[in-house]
């Protein structure tokens, strides 16, 4: 049975190898550094970044996975944006439904979102086909980014 909890900071050394295993697989197109991995871990979990938050997902008592998660204001659909930046299942946790079941619950725990959103790469077909089986669609425009190395 799959559990989803708030991301708390002693999940860190159960969190950061899934967290690793998802930037090295089909999932991600480009590398990232470590120290990013680990800001972004401790910002999931601090009061410091409200717009950034995690959750873990559990199956029974044993660590099944994890997203983050973002929100903000869309203004083409007049309205709040929830980002699934990124979701990650241990291989021996797919193929029981948990992915369904994840979605099904972000949907539900946020009822004022007006638009649910994610990226997936061209390599992660079986991804993409759950995505689509759940309602989403591709987006017709390409997105464009800015990096500046603040710290």
């Amino acid at each position: 049975m799959l559990n989803i909890k708030k991301m708390l900071p002693q999940d860190e050394a159960a969190v950061l190898p899934m967290v690793n295993a998802f930037y090295h697989s089909d999932a991600v197109d480009h590398q990232v550094d470590e120290h990013i991995l680990k800001r972004t871990f401790q910002d999931a979990v601090s009061s410091q970044c409200p717009s950034l938050w995690g959750v873990t997902l559990w199956d029974d008592d044993r660590l099944a996975g994890f997203a983050y998660l973002t929100s903000f204001y869309a203004c083409e659909v007049g309205g709040i944006t929830i980002m699934l930046e990124e979701v990650y299942l241990d291989e021996s946790c797919r193929g029981k439904g948990y992915g369904t079941k994840f979605f099904q619950w972000m949907f539900r725990e946020y009822p004022h979102a007006v638009r649910f959103r994610l990226e997936v790469t061209g390599d992660n077909d079986r991804a993409a086909r759950l995505y689509e089986k759940l309602g989403f669609t591709f987006m017709s425009y390409r997105q464009m980014i800015l990096d500046r190395n603040v710290q």
